[in-house]
């Protein structure tokens, strides 16, 4: 029967070394419940003693139920110039009173000799003590050889003898970690291949870095050449470059490598896990990543949709269902009548293929993309125009005119901004007036004002998002700039664009596209 390949995680140690990346001790504890659910065999919580949140996290870990998953705390070897059970930080990683304990010990004769300023032979010592004191602690431990592939290169025999330590002192794992992300493909898969030979039937892991753009590349490698754990992190946040991204590993362990994995029954769930960590990290999520990123299978221009529509395996490598993804298809100026087609369908419009104002329409797309209006992110706008163009559909209120005023206050040490709006209902006239600290605010005051008398379901939409891009940098102040909006209801999420030479002018398009598409939704509810 072939071994099931452990999966190790360590967002919330290595992956919290990351710039920009930091989780509440809560957020910390939701990561490692919806980790488990997942089937993550390993999560590392973090280094007992290196701060307060850490020590919060395994204190409240201890009350965890887990399913799986067993929560490792992480540290180094003893000092040189302690005993093991001396150890003070060898002691606080007891304390955490977590099932498996994962230490580091130096490879790299460069690191012993220079920054731990100690013998070759004592830094063996240092690593056999420490994990045997650990082991008859009743703790598993696993062993991360720092810079093996380095100090593998500079000097074989003796980094196979550090691992000769840790297995003497009990470790259940040896780990071989690329510390500086610096190895290539062929190194890599070359020396785990060593490591195995030399320690069979012991189980190998890896822990790579990104710095080469390979931490993942490599991570498969040494699955490869025989590792059976493989370290990482969710969306590949960590130190510098990140860590190997678990959430690439993993479907490429399994989809494409027939790999054995405990998660692998919840694989359609990855995409959700991995935007649940963006947010517990409060970091925004990689649109383009692989597998499960929004663009992972997004198509754009007009040959592949095409294609896609006719047969999706001719430009999708899985079906993105299988890692919790869908198929997009992006309107732009590339778009032709397939691409339109399908984007109508996927988002509830049909349209016949054989309609002569879709001509019509594609040519008005692509002088509305050149204009400065992009719809890739802008689903809700692209469906008003389409009800608009194809459907003689009109607005569900007429604008007569809106003003803004930016005042600063000296006196209070402060901006106000004030929105006038009128607009016609039918037969009537609304004429509202709205005060916000910036115009954005001001102007979707007293647009809601104005309109929800008729239609008070706008009430209930708030923006969340505000974008805006200058396309044309080189024309100044008077270049184009694009806005795009991205409102709530609470139940769903749309976007919508605006476009002009006047910013105001392009919020004001975004954030009427928005509550246009808000009264569209509520009609649709009652159709």
């Amino acid at each position: 029967m072939t071994q099931a390949i452990k999966i190790y995680d360590t967002t919330l140690r290595d992956g919290t070394q990351g710039e920009g990346v930091s989780f509440t001790v809560a957020g910390k504890i939701r990561v490692a419940e919806k980790l488990d659910q997942f089937g993550i065999d390993y999560i590392e919580g973090g280094w007992p003693g290196s701060n307060p949140r850490d020590m919060a996290f395994f204190e409240e870990a201890q009350k965890l139920t887990l399913k799986h998953a067993k929560i490792a705390a992480f540290g180094s070897t003893r000092r040189a110039s302690l005993r093991a059970e001396e150890d003070p930080q060898l002691q606080l990683l007891l304390d955490a009173k977590t099932p498996v304990v994962t230490i580091f010990g130096k490879t790299w004769l460069l690191h012993v000799v220079e920054i731990l300023r100690t013998t070759a032979e004592e830094n063996l010592k240092m690593i056999e003590d420490s994990v045997r004191f650990l082991t008859e602690s009743g703790r598993e431990v696993i062993y991360d050889a720092e810079h093996f592939f380095d100090g593998f290169c500079d000097n074989p025999e003796y980094a196979l003898k550090t691992l000769e330590a840790a297995k003497r002192g009990g470790a259940i794992n040896l780990t071989l970690c690329d510390t500086n992300g610096g190895k290539l493909v062929s190194e890599v898969q070359d020396i785990v291949s060593q490591v195995v030979a030399h320690f069979p039937g012991t189980a190998v892991g890896v822990h790579c870095h990104n710095d080469s753009g390979l931490g993942v590349a490599v991570s498969l490698a040494g699955v490869e050449a025989g590792a059976v754990l493989v370290q990482g992190t969710i969306n590949g946040v960590g130190e510098r470059n990140g860590n190997g991204n678990l959430t690439t590993i993993m479907p490429n362990l399994i989809l494409k490598m027939g790999q054995e994995l405990n998660c692998a029954p919840n694989l359609s769930k990855l995409r959700d896990l991995s935007l649940f960590v963006d947010e517990m990290a409060n970091r925004a999520s990689d649109n383009s990543a692989p597998f499960v990123g929004p663009a992972a299978f997004a198509h754009k221009g007009g040959v592949h949709a095409d294609a896609a529509a006719k047969v999706k395996h001719s430009y999708e490598h899985i079906e993105p269902e299988l890692v919790g993804n869908r198929t997009r298809v992006l309107v732009s100026d590339m778009s032709g009548r397939s691409s339109v087609m399908m984007k109508a369908k996927e988002i509830g419009v049909d349209l016949d293929a054989r309609s002569p104002e879709l001509k019509d329409f594609l040519a008005e797309l692509k002088e509305l993309e050149f204009r400065g209006y992009g719809y890739e992110a802008a689903d809700a706008s692209f469906k008003l125009l389409l009800n608009r163009f194809l459907k003689g559909k009109k607005d569900e209120f007429e604008l007569i005119g809106y003003r803004v005023m930016v005042g600063h206050q000296t006196s209070l040490k402060r901006t106000v901004s004030e929105a006038t709006v009128k607009v016609k209902i039918g037969d009537e006239v609304h004429h509202t007036v709205a005060e916000a600290s910036g115009p954005v605010g001001a102007l979707d005051d007293a647009l809601r004002k104005a309109i929800a008398p008729a239609f008070p379901e706008i009430m209930e939409v708030e923006l969340i998002d505000f974008k805006v891009r200058i396309l044309d940098s080189q024309h100044g102040a008077d270049a184009i700039i694009r806005v795009q909006i991205e409102s709530t209801d609470g139940k769903e999420i749309w976007g919508t664009v605006g476009a002009s030479d006047n910013i105001i002018e392009a919020t004001w398009e975004a954030l009427v596209d928005s509550v246009e598409y808000k009264i569209l939704l509520e009609s649709e509810k009652q159709a």
